[in-house]
């Protein structure tokens, strides 16, 4: 499949994640992010599970655990968190400071080489979300904000973890997708019920929201995202991110009523031109594919021996707003 196409099929996760937002405060019961969380990664986690027909083996079953906690168990709890004490389209822009994070951390322990073109794009998606954050701190809320952060700090930490350990033999992009949802979901359950409380009693608007995130916005989404992960490197992946709050932005003022300031414009657009020219960033000498950390146990054969141009480890990267 040619690049393009793989980037447009792997955007329509982010753009799905997007509408996160709107959906949680709209349909979903008030202040309960945990079992939000829960509810959107366990059973589409299952239902994965039963399609793909694989489970983890050996070292796997600690990899799966460590990356459902980083990707699901602590980035879905965290999201919901914000969403519920932010406006949609600030919630998920703060997000879109993920490829920043993935650059770092992929110096650290992929020694990979960020390229000036990565680092510039990183700083023109971080300064966009300054121009949203600062145009509006005093209506923020300070732990909205940082759990913003933290879920993006999380979920890139995953990404990277997950390119440095590869994918063992056998298994695609549901299969692990499903690993991971499992895993984090099973986390979030019991803490969701010491900290909540039994589970809320659900009208049909609530029914439909939860069915919603489960199967489109997360077993759907999370499929596309590991198959174009396999396809793309981590930082042209994770430039994709953007596309999330701006489409939380568009939801919000189109279906939400909420109000948009030019200095916000301003810094949807450099967000969306960050995607852009990320695109082309994660293509450079510095991009490199590190798939060599993956030949351990486990490790899917020819693991070092990647395609022309692509990085074929998978793992969710931050989605933001996701």
């Amino acid at each position: 499949m040619k690049r393009p196409t793989t980037v447009l099929l792997t955007a329509l996760a982010p753009v799905s994640w997007g509408t996160t937002y709107a959906v949680t405060t709209e349909f979903l019961p008030a202040d309960r992010p945990l079992f939000t969380g829960m509810m959107r990664a366990l059973p589409a986690g299952l239902l994965l599970l039963a399609l793909g027909r694989v489970l983890p083996r050996g070292i796997w079953w600690g990899k799966a655990a460590v990356l459902g906690a980083l990707n699901i168990g602590a980035f879905f709890p965290l999201l919901f968190l914000s969403a519920y004490r932010l406006p949609g389209g600030m919630a998920a822009v703060v997000g879109s400071v993920g490829p920043l994070f993935v650059v770092g951390l992929s110096a650290l322990l992929l020694g990979q080489r960020p390229t000036a073109r990565t680092v510039l794009a990183g700083v023109v998606a971080a300064f966009g979300v300054s121009l949203v954050v600062l145009k509006a701190a005093g209506a923020l809320d300070t732990l909205g904000v940082l759990a913003a952060l933290a879920s993006t700090a999380s979920m890139s930490a995953g990404t990277v973890l997950t390119k440095r350990w590869g994918r063992p033999d056998g298994v695609g992009p549901l299969v692990l997708a499903g690993w991971q949802l499992t895993a984090g979901g099973l986390l979030i359950a019991p803490i969701a019920f010491l900290a909540e409380g039994a589970p809320p009693a659900l009208d049909g608007r609530a029914v439909g929201g939860y069915l919603y995130l489960a199967l489109a916005n997360t077993a759907v989404s999370y499929w596309l995202w590991f198959r174009g992960i396999g396809r793309l490197t981590a930082t042209q992946v994770t430039f994709l991110g953007p596309l999330s709050p701006l489409t939380a932005a568009v939801v919000g003022w189109a279906a939400l009523g909420q109000a948009l300031t030019p200095v916000q414009l301003t810094g949807m657009a450099l967000a969306f031109g960050a995607t852009v020219a990320g695109q082309r960033a994660g293509t450079g000498r510095g991009a490199g594919t590190g798939q060599r950390a993956g030949k351990g146990k486990g490790a899917r054969p020819g693991a070092g021996r990647p395609r022309r141009r692509t990085d074929p480890v998978h793992a969710p990267a931050q989605p933001v707003g996701r």
